[in-house]
């Protein structure tokens, strides 16, 4: 599988990955007005364990009590995150919620360097996430403000988030296997948030929904961590960072088509100032494996 795939331009796999992890959340959010958000992020986590233990078998791999503690929390986070954010996609259009996420780790990214440009890609970041947040939402249209502001705590916790699992993800893969890692955190944070979130589930669970949520799991979890793991070790500098600040662009145009979520004019230069970040934020050297 993995000869075949390095035949593929390794720009393409990572925007397939990309666009399998946004159309997961497209299809999540027609979940929603039968499960509840955070029930069907745990749902995406518990899938994608289950499926990453069935072809990674992380048992394989020798493990101590301090390597599974810090494990389980890369898993506690990263499942964490995923909860974040599709609370807030059920609130905010897809696009803004990407772009808002996103402005956590350009933070992480550019607190390791004192350069002008680390601290033009923070800027451009902050400008961004008050474009979107003051001007893209209607704040005065929306029937609900407390709604918003729920979308927007939850988008950028997950951008907290997102920036400690890059901090705990750097650790683990620089000394023993990143898929077996996530296979074995996603397990233990799925059991952990069981008694949580497992009953909006569980409840509403039916052979469509399954296959809905099968999907969800498939698309925003197993297809994009597997294709991440062929195309970080081949993508140069300047490629992965211009792929990276593509994703909140594709995050927006999938949330036109899919779900006909039509962007603000704050959201479109929000959006584009985030990404100008992400771009600007990379790192020089080559980026090495989730």
């Amino acid at each position: 599988m993995t000869s075949r795939l390095d035949r593929v331009p390794a720009p393409a796999l990572f925007l397939t990955a990309g666009v399998s992890q946004y159309l997961g959340a497209a299809l999540a959010v027609g979940l929603y007005a039968t499960i509840p958000a955070p029930s069907v992020a745990w749902a995406r986590g518990a899938v994608g364990a289950l499926v990453l233990l069935l072809v990674v078998r992380p048992w394989r791999w020798p493990w101590t009590r301090r390597t599974v503690g810090q494990t389980a929390l890369f898993g506690l986070v990263l499942l964490g995150m995923n909860i974040l954010f599709y609370i807030a996609i059920d609130h905010l259009p897809l696009g803004a919620a990407v772009a808002l996420e996103f402005a956590g780790p350009v933070v992480v990214a550019a607190v390791g360097g004192r350069g002008l440009r680390h601290r033009l890609a923070v800027v451009l970041a902050a400008l961004g996430v008050l474009a979107i947040s003051l001007v893209g939402l209607d704040w005065a249209g929306h029937p609900a403000t407390a709604e918003l502001a729920l979308g927007l705590a939850a988008a950028l916790g997950a951008g907290v988030l997102w920036a400690g699992y890059m901090v705990i993800g750097g650790r683990i893969v620089s000394r023993r296997s990143g898929s077996a890692s996530l296979a074995l955190g996603l397990t233990v944070a799925s059991v952990l948030y069981a008694p949580f979130l497992a009953g909006g589930t569980l409840t509403e669970l039916t052979w469509p929904i399954g296959l809905l949520l099968l999907g969800v799991g498939l698309l925003s979890t197993v297809i994009p961590y597997s294709l991440d793991q062929v195309t970080l070790k081949r993508l140069g500098t300047a490629t992965f960072a211009l792929l990276n600040a593509l994703l909140p662009v594709s995050a927006t145009v999938i949330g036109v088509v899919v779900l006909r979520q039509v962007p603000t004019w704050g959201e479109v230069v929000g959006t584009l100032a985030v990404s100008a970040a992400v771009w600007i934020s990379a790192p020089k050297k080559r980026p090495g494996p989730k």
